[in-house]
Order: structure tokens, then C-alpha cells, then sequence
């Protein structure tokens, strides 16, 4: 048997210029080389705290809560950016001299902060007051001297009070990493610095996606998404009022969260029955129109192949990009509107359901659409600013009337004393009850093209899907930017003019991925692809900016594996098998996808090019 010092040169050994010894707190840690001092920490069960840090961003060292103690350094160290590349470093990471400067910089944080704790959003999940009880501050040695900030209200999603704000700059390090936006920076300096917007204009007015992800990357109440759980509540008491609401596919995967649950578990029958323990008179499921997408989107795509490969018409774009995300959609008109050609005429499913709601569902029960509230359920605060876009009246009304996000109706259950997690199961109600199992993974980034993939193939070929039980692998996974293909053979006759082709396809999530692609398709590098899906929040919907708090691609991935494991229990598998979807089109929208009804209800605009395939 080897003795421990053996195993040590062996180990040593073999990782020689990969790995290093380092000592923590008294004990040796063996360690990649080039990790930070916090990665080394985490992977080794150590508590260190942070503020600034996040596993979404990079290391910035901003606001000094992770100090630590190096032998040999007169200055204590941030631990989130110092990396380890000698062997025998010796830290401490809780000796007295690190204690007490956390405590004061605990301090002075709480002294710039606005502490109305039990008024605030994120009260009891925030992370500065987390750390404030950890370290047992019960007052304040030091008087607010900082400029104090009237409410951003004004904008269509995101609220922000700049009074509890301080200042790790992880909005700003999200909107210029993840997003690439650049709506926010730091303006002015020390007791006058403040994170801002270009000219302090309200984040409505400036160049902002309204995605929330810098809701969700907030460690403390600065930012949250705007509250119309009000509005909601006065609906669902007005008994003139006929209230509905329809559900997206990856709150059921998240809201769970906000009741202690694990991330990942689904309560889609829980969450039916609360909503209707609430007094929603209808519980929709968005699936179904999600399922309409798939047809509207894909006839769409079909036909623009058609166009430009047997027409000649040269002033179709191609590769055609997906409009489910209106936080993408935002980034497109601010960023990339010489190129809005190339986007679907699609209106998202949310807006597609609120159209129907207020036309076919008012006439098929006999319902005056005046009387009728459409509430969403969604993961995304863009929804909100989605919804109020002035061309969103189709219907002759407000399409949709209001969108809660998770957190707040995860709030409105609480409020309500609702026992979310134990309640019995139940569905959604008819006449958009059933819904594919396509329409559900539009939660999850590369969602919509797998949906689209497993009608589009099949329309054309006459066979499903050559992937395994349906499940399309290139399709999915956290990679920020995907490419692949499907070969098209022993097509059907209606669609000869696909024999053998390639059709090739991408997806990206995450707006500064989206902005690669953009890039690439700018410059003529992608001039040989079809179709490409692009969602703003990374890992889609599912890491929406309305989504509990906090989030990580650990806790993503899970919940896309909630929607995936519920997808492949479903009757239904593929949106052109969806019984209520072929109903629609044989009572209501009765020239077929991509005709001329569905064009005036569930596309933004009207182009009469047909749908005859031949």
C-alpha cells in the first residue's frame, strides 16, 4: 500500500503543469491551475461570500465582499479574480483581518443601501440581506450620503429603484456580456456615481430589449419586473368581467421554485388548479398556439423555399428567422432593422392566443370580447412591453390585457394561501386544452426548431423525424450557438422541388450570441442556411427574466429536462396532430395556414403570395 506521501508525488506527477497544491485555511487543496482562489473555494465546500460574482458572468472584483487573506501580500485579495499559478500559495479565507473587513464593507454597503426589507421584491431573497444576517449586523454605523433616486416606473417591463442599488454592476456586466445591449453604465463618481441609462433617460425610452436579465442577475430589490398583480386581482373580482389565462410552457417548470421545490419539477396540474382556486373562469395552455406557430411559421418557411428556389423571387429572405421572442425581436429593430425582412411574419404564441381569444373563442361561446380579460403566464418581462405594442388589437380589442410573470404569480398564490405544491392535479380547459408535446419544448432554447423539424419533415417526406423517439439531440443543449442539417430524400410529390436538399438550420440564445449570428449572416457567411431560431434569454424561455430567482445553467438545464420528460409522456407528440389545431382551421381559419384570416390575426402583416405549394 502507497503511503500518502507516494500517492502525493504520483498525483504531482502526472498533473505537473496542470495542477498545483495549495493551502486553505490551514489544509492542502489540490487545484487547477489558473482557477481563482473562489473557484477553488466552491469546488472544495469552502463559504466564501460574493455580491458581484456570478456564474453567468465574468470575474469582476467589484464590490470586495470575497476579500481573503495571502501570505505574502500586504493587501487582501479579491477571490473571485485572483487566479492560483504557483504552488504552495496559503490562504486564509476567515482569519480576523478578512472578518473584520467584510463586516465593514457589509456596513458600508447597508449604509448606501434603502432598507425597506419587508416592502421590497426580493425580501427574504436577497442576497445582501442574506449576508447581513450571516454576519449578524444588527446596525448601521455610518449615515447615507449618496444621491437618493426617484423610481424608474415608466417603462413597459422593467422597474427599477435605484435607492436599493450597490452598485456590483452585474446589470451592466449582463446587459454588455450576455446581452450585449449596453442599455446601463456608471455614470459620475464616488458618493455621486449611480448606474444609469445614456442621459438618465427612463430604461423605456433608451435602447433596452425589456429581456429582465438584469432582473434576474440583481443580487438585491434594484430591479424587478413592473407588478400588475393589482390589475389582475380587480379583474378576477369584477363578476362583469370573463377572465382567462393562458400558460407558457416553462413557468410549470419553475414556479415549483418558489415554493421549495427543486428546480426542474413540474407542477403543470398543481398550477391548473391553484389558477382556478383563484377565480380564473378559463385555464388555457400558450402549447396550443405554439402549436399554431409551428404550422403558421413552417408553411411560412415553405413557401419562401418554394419562392426563391423554384420562383427565382429574389426579394425573399433567407435564412428565415423565428419571432417568438420579443426581446429579440426588440434587439432586431434596434440593432439589425435593414434586415427585418429576414424575420417571421409570425406573432408570437402569446399574441396568437390573445387574437383567438377575443375572435373565435367569443364567437364559439357566445361571449362579448369586451367583457373578456386575457391574462398571459409567461417567463418573460418582454412579453409585457409585447402586449402593449399599439399594432397587438387584431381582435378589434387589446389582444392580451395583462402578462404576470412567475414570480408574480407565484406571489399571487401566496397572497391567495393557496398550497400550491400539494393540491390535486388538473387540465386545461377546452376548446384549447390539448396541446403537442412540440408546443411545450418551445420553453426551451432549440425548442422551436425541434417542433418545427418534427412537422416539417414529416409534411414533406410523409415519415417522422429520423431522431430517436422524436428527440432531436442537435437541437438541444446550453451551447450558446448550434448548427445542423437534414438531409430532404423521397419527398412527396407536392414538394419535389426539396428532393435531396440540405436543410440547414441554427439556433442561438442569449443576445450577444444573437448578435454573432446576425454578424455572420451580414457578411455573407450564412447565405446556405433556412431557418434559424434565435430566443433572448439564455437557455430560452426557461431562463426568462421572469423566472425565480436565482439562476444558473445547473439550474436551466433542469428545468429543460422537467419539459423534455413531460413532453415525451404526451399523446401527442407533433403540432399538426393536434386535433384542436386542425378544429381552428376547419371552423375558423378556414384557408389554411399562411391564408388570408390567419395572415389579419396571427401574422403582423399581410403578404397575399398564396399557399399553394405547387
Amino acid at each position: 500500500m502507497k503511503t500518502n506521501e507516494e500517492v502525493r508525488e504520483t498525483e504531482e506527477t502526472r498533473d505537473v503543469g496542470t495542477h498545483v497544491r495549495v493551502t486553505i485555511n490551514g489544509r492542502e487543496y489540490r487545484a487547477r491551475r489558473g482557477s481563482t482562489i473562489l473557484e477553488i473555494c466552491q469546488e472544495n465546500g469552502i463559504p466564501v461570500p460574493t455580491l458581484c460574482a456570478h456564474d453567468d458572468l465574468a470575474p469582476a472584483g467589484v464590490c470586495r465582499i470575497c476579500s481573503v487573506e495571502i501570505d505574502g501580500s500586504w493587501a487582501l485579495q479579491t477571490a473571485c479574480t485572483m487566479e492560483v499559478h504557483d504552488p504552495g500559495m496559503v490562504i486564509n479565507t476567515h482569519s480576523p483581518r478578512v472578518r473584520q473587513a467584510r463586516r465593514a464593507i457589509l456596513e458600508l454597503l447597508l449604509g448606501e443601501h434603502c432598507g425597506e426589507c419587508y416592502t421590497c421584491s426580493r425580501n427574504n431573497n436577497c442576497e445582501l440581506q442574506t449576508l447581513a444576517e450571516e454576519y449578524g449586523i444588527r446596525e448601521i454605523p455610518y449615515e447615507r450620503r449618496g444621491p437618493r433616486f426617484d423610481p424608474d416606473a415608466d417603462g413597459p417591463s422593467v422597474y427599477r429603484d435605484m435607492d436599493k442599488c450597490i452598485q456590483c454592476r452585474r446589470c451592466i456586466r449582463t446587459c454588455d456580456e450576455i446581452q450585449a445591449v449596453g442599455a446601463l453604465g456608471v455614470f459620475g463618481r464616488g458618493h455621486d456615481s449611480r448606474i444609469s441609462t445614456f442621459a438618465d433617460m427612463p430604461l423605456g425610452e433608451a435602447v433596452c430589449a425589456n429581456c429582465g436579465q438584469c432582473i434576474t442577475h440583481c443580487p438585491t430589490g434594484a430591479l424587478r419586473e413592473m407588478d400588475h398583480t393589482r390589475e389582475v386581482w380587480a379583474a378576477l373580482e369584477d363578476p362583469t368581467k370573463h377572465v382567462v389565462i393562458q400558460t407558457a410552457p416553462a413557468p410549470r417548470a419553475a414556479i415549483g421554485e418558489s415554493f421549495d421545490l427543486p428546480p426542474g419539477t413540474s407542477v403543470t396540474g398543481q398550477m391548473n388548479t391553484a389558477l382556478r382556486d383563484m377565480g380564473f373562469d378559463r385555464v388555457f395552455d400558450t402549447n396550443f398556439t405554439a402549436d399554431l406557430t409551428i404550422m403558421e411559421e413552417g408553411t411560412e418557411l415553405l413557401l419562401r423555399l418554394k419562392a426563391a428556389l423554384v420562383d427565382g423571387d429574389t426579394s425573399v429572405k433567407l435564412p428565415q428567422l423565428t419571432s417568438c421572442s420579443p426581446g429579440w425581436i426588440k434587439f432586431m429593430e434596434h440593432f439589425y432593422p435593414d434586415m427585418l425582412d429576414h424575420l417571421s411574419t409570425c406573432k408570437s404564441p402569446q399574441q396568437m392566443f390573445g387574437a383567438l381569444i377575443k375572435t373565435y373563442y367569443a364567437e364559439d361561446r357566445e361571449i362579448d370580447p369586451e367583457s373578456i380579460v386575457t391574462v398571459s403566464l409567461m417567463p418573460c418581462t418582454a412579453k409585457k412591453y409585447e402586449c402593449d405594442r399599439p399594432e397587438m388589437i387584431d381582435s378589434g380589442f387589446k389582444d392580451v390585457d395583462y402578462v404576470l410573470t412567475t414570480r408574480e404569480l407565484a406571489q399571487m398564490v401566496k397572497e391567495a394561501g393557496i398550497p400550491l405544491p400539494i393540491l390535486e392535479e388538473t387540465g386545461f380547459d377546452e376548446p384549447f386544452g390539448d396541446a403537442s408535446g412540440a408546443g411545450l419544448i418551445f420553453g426551451a432554447t432549440g425548442g422551436v426548431m425541434e417542433a418545427a423539424l418534427r412537422t416539417a419533415y414529416e409534411l414533406v417526406t410523409g415519415r417522422e423525424v429520423p431522431f430517436e423517439n422524436l428527440n432531436i439531440g442537435p437541437c438541444r443543449g446550453l451551447e450558446g450557438i448550434k448548427m445542423a442539417s437534414v438531409i430532404l430524400e423521397d419527398v412527396l410529390e407536392d414538394w419535389s422541388f426539396l428532393e435531396g436538399a440540405e436543410l440547414k438550420f441554427a439556433i442561438a440564445h442569449g443576445l450577444a450570441n444573437a448578435q454573432t449570428v446576425m454578424e455572420m449572416l451580414r457578411n455573407g457567411e450564412l447565405d446556405d442556411m433556412h431557418f434559424i431560431e434565435i430566443m433572448a434569454c439564455p437557455g430560452g424561455c426557461l431562463g426568462g427574466g421572469g423566472q425565480p430567482m436565482p439562476v444558473s445553467d445547473a439550474i436551466r438545464q433542469a428545468r429543460a429536462n422537467a419539459i423534455y420528460s413531460e413532453d415525451e409522456g404526451l399523446p401527442l407528440r407533433k403540432s399538426h396532430e393536434n386535433p384542436h389545431v386542425t378544429h381552428v382551421y376547419e371552423k375558423y381559419l378556414t384557408d389554411g395556414p399562411c391564408g388570408h384570416r390567419s395572415h389579419e390575426l396571427l401574422h403582423t402583416s399581410y403578404t397575399p403570395r398564396g399557399r399553394d405549394p405547387k
